[in-house]
């Protein structure tokens, strides 16, 4: 009987392990990529209490899946809304959520390259924004509302502010208000401002924290959510809430139209979470936890197959 070569054991044994271990079938799209990695990589803000904010001096969770680049979910937790509703999607997801907090306007602007999954944070369901993401069921709504320093006399309500300095996030809802080309979905209102000076922050606190240095040293008001204002309030900030709020916004997750997977699926996956915590009371008791009252139980009835996504 012939010897078989070398060569020819050796293609024998690798075609014999590969007949054993098959290789992976990549995942089909992004919720069966999620699913598979074990992980939900999430883009949230790291300043913008009491949604999301880094918690000083958190150690990372002992046998974490999330990456080194990555943000384990007590590094962030806190007392923060948009953190705990996360944590809880990703916990019936069945996966580990892990946190990235690249710049606001990088999330917006959709074209991620697959650097997170998706953001669950606040982010407001507008037309421009549709053109590069698809939203979810929204999980709350929130008013938008002036601020300015406490000893301000004055300004009496909002339109008093026309031509002054106020300050917003850039990239947010507040800035297109603003400047009077913000769309919402279901909603309408008036742009009471006219001509402000427009003074743009990399997010909400730091243009609070400006205003706070005194009536009119930096800025003349700021634009924000309105939690956002009273929990600055809460810590300390010497300002005070001008008038009513001025719109109301429907918040939901995104996720990327260019992902290099389907995200539709995750995103309706994400959708009927969310959902089933409105039903369970979930989300109104999250929010009377940070908020002090119910501003979730609004956004269960938005009809997100208006907008047609897909």
């Amino acid at each position: 009987m012939k010897r078989l070569s070398p060569v020819l054991l050796v293609l024998m044994a690798v075609l014999l392990v590969t007949a054993c271990n098959p290789p992976a079938t990549p995942a089909a799209d992004k919720l069966a990529e999620v699913l598979a990695r074990g992980t939900l990589i999430v883009s949230t803000d790291p300043a913008y209490p009491p949604q999301s904010e880094l918690v000083e001096g958190a150690q990372r969770l002992a046998n974490t899946k999330c990456a080194a680049d990555q943000r384990t979910a007590n590094e962030l937790s806190g007392f923060d809304f948009d953190i705990e509703v996360t944590k809880e999607v990703a916990r019936r997801l069945g996966v580990e959520a892990c946190f990235v907090t690249p710049a606001w306007d990088l999330i917006v602007a959709g074209s991620w390259a697959d650097r997170w999954d998706i953001s669950i944070g606040s982010m407001t369901i507008t037309r421009p924004r549709m053109e590069k993401l698809y939203f979810s069921q929204p999980y709350y709504t929130t008013p938008a509302a002036f601020f300015v320093h406490k000893d301000n006399t004055t300004f009496q309500k909002p339109s008093d502010l026309s031509g002054k300095r106020i300050g917003f996030g850039t990239a947010t809802t507040y800035e297109y208000y603003l400047e009077g080309i913000l769309e919402i979905p279901g909603e309408t209102f008036e742009v009471v401002v006219q001509n402000p000076v427009l003074k743009p922050y990399d997010t909400d606190l730091f243009a609070l924290q400006d205003l706070a240095l005194g009536d009119g040293v930096r800025l003349d008001a700021v634009l924000t959510a309105q939690p956002t204002g009273a929990s600055a309030i809460a810590d300390g900030l010497p300002i005070k809430q001008l008038g009513d709020p001025v719109f109301f916004e429907y918040l939901a997750a995104a996720v990327d139209k260019a992902a290099g997977k389907d995200p539709v699926p995750l995103i309706k996956k994400v959708s009927e979470i969310i959902l089933q915590m409105h039903a369970d009371g979930t989300l109104a008791k999250l929010s009377q936890q940070f908020y002090g009252l119910d501003l979730a139980s609004p956004a269960a009835g938005f009809d997100l197959n208006a907008l047609k996504q897909w």
